[in-house]
């Protein structure tokens, strides 16, 4: 047995699955906290911003909600490179403490009536450590959880990241729609709005100590091991251009549907169609939900039988999903509505799932932790943070609730032509790199695996 082999595929069942679950467990935490933002925009847009034109208000809301998302490549740049240095495990503390804080925080801020002009820098503020620490988490627990998964079961073991990330969103905007939906706008108008913010403090807390008790990734554990972790991964990372260019075109498409299901949807029903908040509660908790069951299957999938065409097939269908689900707005009922909005989040389900996989195997051990950070974290503000603030302006701008198919139609365009390009010496030439840092050759499991 090769000695990376002996790391990765001999550590205990036991530790496997505290790992598994003491990652998870944060990450599930960490995208509560995040993610309760997008579904109290409007009551965050009122409190901070002038309430005397609501689209203005809501308009303000969403840029800060974007703001957020274009801190994150800064939280990779300096977190990515952190836990390819001192380890994911350290790395992952970190950004939890941040994250939570920051949100805990959030609610505790003082509003524009109290303190005018300072309430909405108090907002940029933390939501810029929000997206700091958001930065940091992607890489690191993606390596973390890749590098722990056996082999032929990174799909699989990646795609539960996405699916407590959507049961995080999930958590978030039951708490935020249901309070909304049981006390009424008025009373959270007046400051019912901070309560899902303040419950971030004691989950975050608990996430902490589960974080506390594990260990870190057995390839990690090998090149420190070796002695041959990367002293300077940021400058080392830019040798893998190629690589990143493919990561950062295939997460446009998985950035653009996972704000459209799981934050923006929320919005565009009650603004835009008029649905009522009971409706809209129901449709995103089924969307969101119906997105997660999917994610694991379409992991084992493409574990088994690849993931580049199961990818390019799925995006595809998901770039036409998108197109329908703005076409079909302009006539739009509860009754009918539900069918596109449903499309669009099993797509979504199904490509998100092996994405994450797909970026821990074209980059290589020493530098994977930074590569992820800052190839899927730009795309992630430019194309996912920002679609909310895009999609309101377009609509403000042309009048016409069915033209933000123009931005989420472009995005399905962009992934599909990288994955038109990825090529399985892509693949290759990551495990060749890999292979010298452990002494010995990365196992994948299925040769056909990665492409």
């Amino acid at each position: 047995m090769t000695s990376f082999q002996h790391s990765s595929t001999t550590v205990s069942a036991i530790r496997r699955r505290r790992a598994f679950i003491g990652a998870t467990v944060g990450h599930l935490i960490e995208w509560y906290d995040y993610g309760i933002y997008g579904f109290l925009a409007v009551f965050i847009g009122n409190a901070f911003f002038d309430a005397s034109n609501p689209v203005t208000s809501l308009l303000s809301s969403f840029a800060v909600f974007a703001l957020s998302f274009f801190i994150r490549p800064l939280g990779g740049i300096f977190f990515g490179p952190l836990g390819d240095k001192i380890g994911r495990k350290k790395t992952l503390l970190i950004v939890l403490i941040l994250m939570a804080g920051s949100t805990f925080t959030l609610g505790l801020l003082p509003t524009q009536a109290a303190v005018g002009m300072a309430a909405p820098i108090l907002l940029i503020l933390v939501r810029c450590i929000q997206g700091f620490s958001a930065g940091g988490e992607i890489g690191t627990i993606t390596s973390f959880i890749a590098e722990y998964a056996g082999p032929g079961r990174r799909g699989y073991s990646t795609s539960w990241l996405m699916v407590t990330a959507v049961l995080g969103l999930v958590l978030g905007g039951l708490v935020a729609n249901g309070m909304i939906f049981i006390l009424g706008t008025e009373t959270m108008a007046a400051g019912g709005w901070r309560i899902p913010f303040l419950v971030a403090g004691p989950l975050g807390l608990i996430a902490m100590y589960i974080r506390l008790k594990l260990e870190d990734s057995p390839e990690f554990q090998a090149l420190q091991a070796a002695g041959e972790t990367s002293k300077a991964p940021l400058r080392e990372v830019f040798q893998w251009k190629r690589a990143m260019g493919i990561v950062f075109f295939v997460i446009t498409l998985h950035s653009s549907l996972f704000y459209l299901v799981l934050t923006y949807a929320s919005t565009f029903m009650a603004k835009s169609l008029g649905f009522d908040s009971g409706t809209t509660l129901l449709y995103v908790f089924l969307a969101s939900v119906l997105s997660a069951v999917v994610m694991p299957f379409g992991g084992m999938f493409t574990d088994k039988y690849g993931r580049r065409n199961f990818l390019l097939v799925i995006g595809l269908a998901a770039t036409a999903a998108l197109y329908w689900f703005f076409a079909a707005a302009s006539a739009a009922t509860p009754q009918g509505f539900i069918y596109p909005l449903l499309a669009v989040a099993v797509l979504f389900g199904l490509y998100a799932s092996s994405t994450y996989a797909m970026m821990s195997e074209l980059l290589p051990t020493r530098i994977r932790s930074t590569g992820i950070a800052i190839a899927y974290n730009i795309p992630v503000a430019v194309f996912g943070g920002s679609a909310p603030l895009i999609a309101t302006w377009l609509i403000a701008r042309t009048g016409d609730i069915s033209s933000p198919w123009y931005f989420f139609v472009g995005t399905g365009i962009a992934s599909l032509i990288a994955l038109v390009v990825l090529r399985k010496s892509d693949f290759d030439r990551s495990h060749a790199a890999s292979a010298p840092a452990v002494g010995a050759t990365v196992p994948t499991g299925n040769a056909k695996h990665s492409v």
